[in-house]
């Protein structure tokens, strides 16, 4: 008979993105227990109580045990907010458990690289600071694999401003307005300035907005993944206003590549994945996939001790027939 499994324990669970990835990840793993560690307990037994199979905990990131009860056992530790301190993945490391750092910009991991260099045996650590909790850099890698090579891959994500998001989400985008995005431009790395840091993207509906270059780690991984010499991310903000009236927020991803075909001709393919849902719930879903493979309960067995983008544990086919069961659109070959 196989032993109950180890609960989950979600750093930051209780808010925005955090219950939504709660509840994301309760429908891909029914039986997965989970514990939601936050600083304010009713809020997060309120998640808990809604999410079944699931406990609040009060955690301390100023202590290097987290405020955990000794004996606490977890499957894995995931962190849905920017821990300056590192303890979170400092228990990981202790306690042998999966590691999701999910609020690192690229300019941020340098501390948790380092800490991972000193123990790379002790266990598996995953840096999720991907637009969309991943999504984004999977879903363009399942369409890069229709090309044979790739001469630029310029990606975006469009979304409208009354998407604000939880404070914990606004917090990372503030950090991130603060520093230069990276870009992959003619085969080498720069720090974008003047007028590479902005260009105009096409949205779904045909409207034309202006896009910033951002700082997340989609670029870093689509170039290691594709050796594409261009490569960009964007986020596209748009007017509320121009929305119908009574509409939720939704969220858009735009994939615009340029490559040869398997057939050597060269080519230049837009595809598109609209979904109906916010920021918020677009990163959790993200996140709940991700998590899902690291604990081994879909696509294959656990993840070894390691160091790891989520593109190097995921299947992007997979990761696409997750996003449209959960209702996200895709049109493919999109003229604009």
């Amino acid at each position: 008979m196989a032993s109950a499994p180890k609960p989950v324990l979600i750093l930051g669970g209780s808010g925005a993105v955090g219950s939504r990835a709660v509840a994301a990840l309760r429908r891909l793993q029914p039986e997965l227990p989970i514990v939601i560690g936050a600083r304010d307990i009713a809020r997060a037994n309120a998640v808990a109580q809604s999410a079944g199979n699931a406990t609040a905990l009060e955690v301390d990131l100023g202590r290097a045990d987290l405020g955990v009860p000794a004996g606490a056992t977890f499957s894995a530790v995931v962190t849905l907010l920017n821990d300056e301190t590192l303890n979170s993945m400092k228990y990981a490391q202790t306690h042998g458990l999966p590691y999701v750092s999910f609020s690192d910009h690229l300019f941020e991991i340098s501390p948790k690289v380092a800490l991972y260099l000193q123990k790379p045996t002790s266990a598996p650590i995953l840096f999720l600071g991907h637009a969309l909790g991943g999504a984004t850099t999977l879903s363009a890698l399942h369409f890069a694999r229709e090309l044979r090579s790739i001469e630029t891959l310029d990606v975006a994500v469009a979304i409208y401003d009354d998407d604000h998001g939880g404070p914990a989400t606004n917090t990372d985008l503030e950090r991130a307005g603060r520093v230069s995005p990276l870009l992959r431009k003619n085969g080498r790395w720069i720090w974008a300035s003047g007028d590479d840091i902005e260009r105009t993207v096409t949205a779904a509906d045909g409207t034309k907005h202006r896009g910033n270059a951002f700082p997340l780690l989609d670029v870093v991984s689509l170039a290691a993944a594709t050796d594409a010499p261009n490569v960009r991310f964007d986020i596209a903000v748009r007017s509320a206003a121009s929305r119908p009236a009574g509409k939720r927020p939704s969220t858009e991803m735009i994939f615009e590549i340029d490559g040869v075909d398997a057939d050597g001709k060269k080519r230049r393919v837009r595809h598109e994945v609209v979904d109906d849902e916010d920021l918020s719930t677009l990163s959790a879903r993200g996140l709940a996939i991700t998590v899902e493979r690291l604990l081994g309960l879909a696509g294959g067995p656990p993840v070894p001790p390691g160091l790891y983008n989520p593109e190097t544990i995921l299947d992007p086919a997979d990761v696409i027939q997750k996003l449209e069961a959960f209702g996200a659109r895709i049109a493919r070959d999109v003229q604009r």
